[in-house]
């Protein structure tokens, strides 16, 4: 039988920050512990086939393919609003 492990998945909107505690079964993927997780219930924007998504800061180039770890923390990311090379040229331009 396969043995559970503890994860958690965060996800952090304008307005607010969910990390979830998700139990799943050992080598499922980052994307599947995502998915698993449910917590596109709480944020609906939420398109897994299409959001970026890192352990612990660190982005994973193949969430579909990579497997978890017990106690790693599942981190998906929202897209850029402004790419920052801009955003620092618009603020220096403010100067």
């Amino acid at each position: 039988m396969a043995k559970k492990i503890q994860i958690e998945v965060a996800f952090a909107a304008p307005d607010k920050q969910s990390i979830l505690k998700v139990s799943v079964f050992e080598g499922v993927s980052v994307f599947e512990g995502a998915v698993q997780s449910g917590i596109d219930k709480i944020y609906p924007e939420i398109d897994f086939d299409s959001v970026d998504m890192g352990i612990f800061g660190k982005t994973v180039k193949k969430p579909k393919d990579q497997a978890l770890r017990a106690g790693d923390r599942v981190e998906i990311y929202r897209p850029l609003l402004i790419d920052p090379k801009q955003a620092r040229l618009n603020r220096a331009v403010k100067k």
